[in-house]
């Protein structure tokens, strides 16, 4: 459960690495990193943040919205993972000045900006929270090792039931989950090019899902009876999410 309280005191950053590793940040880490932010911008659904080959000068925390990380190959999109709320979403940014893929919105979405010389300064003058920043950064390297794998071993049907699973806690770990789903801007097109399918295809397999009483997918809502009969369908264990479990940040 989050903090509203906290959410309250860091509006911008407040659910950064919640779920994970934000216990380990001390107030004034969590104050450093809420002051790091240059300004905010309201984003529209489409519109691309960052596209491949861009130079960086800042890096794009995300406060409200769904984001895509995709990439494009004969001239169909491929999304490759998804950002919620408190993912910095590009810090891969800082280090490397021009990223390999593109980042999307999905819906609207409100975005905070951290200037590169910001996060610098920071990074020098607290080595922990430089850590824990590499921290956030490597997460995503788990989720997209997971999802290679995953995407291999799956059909269609369970490998969208692995990304409502996926996309199910990593909500909840944020505060905005709910016990029977989550609200979602993705579309059907969207799923297909998260899973790597066809539309007719992810069609097909959305339906299979609601007939067999696993998850219905509909009008920006994925409802889920049951969490058990989802993640044991979709093989699903989320330790690779760093929350809690075995790999749980200590």
């Amino acid at each position: 459960m989050v903090d509203q309280t906290e959410i309250e005191r860091f509006p911008l950053t407040g659910r950064f690495l919640k779920g994970r590793a934000r216990h380990a940040l001390s107030e004034s880490e969590k104050a450093r990193i809420e002051g790091l932010v240059s300004e905010t911008v309201d984003r529209d659904h489409g519109d691309r943040i960052i596209a491949r080959g861009d130079v960086c000068n800042t890096s794009t925390m995300l406060v409200e919205g769904f984001m895509l990380r995709t990439l494009e190959s004969d001239g169909k999109r491929h999304a490759v993972s998804f950002h919620v709320p408190g993912d910095f979403v590009d810090l891969h940014c800082f280090a490397l000045k021009r990223l390999d893929h593109n980042i999307d919105c999905v819906g609207p979405a409100k975005i905070a900006l951290v200037p590169h010389e910001r996060l610098t300064a920071a990074m020098a003058d607290d080595p922990h929270l430089g850590r824990l920043l590499w921290f956030s950064t490597l997460l995503d390297a788990a989720l997209h090792r997971q999802w290679i794998m995953k995407l291999e071993q799956l059909t269609v049907p369970r490998r969208i039931a692995y990304i409502f699973a996926e996309i199910w806690r990593r909500l909840e770990m944020v505060g905005l989950g709910d016990e029977t789903g989550f609200d979602t801007p993705l579309t059907q097109n969207n799923i297909a090019e998260m899973c790597g399918a066809t539309a007719i295809h992810t069609n097909r397999a959305i339906g299979k899902l609601r007939a067999e009483g696993i998850a219905d997918f509909r009008r920006g809502r994925v409802e889920i009876a049951s969490r058990e009969t989802l993640e044991s369908f979709a093989d699903f264990e989320p330790d690779y999410l760093y929350g809690d479990g075995d790999l749980s940040f200590r």
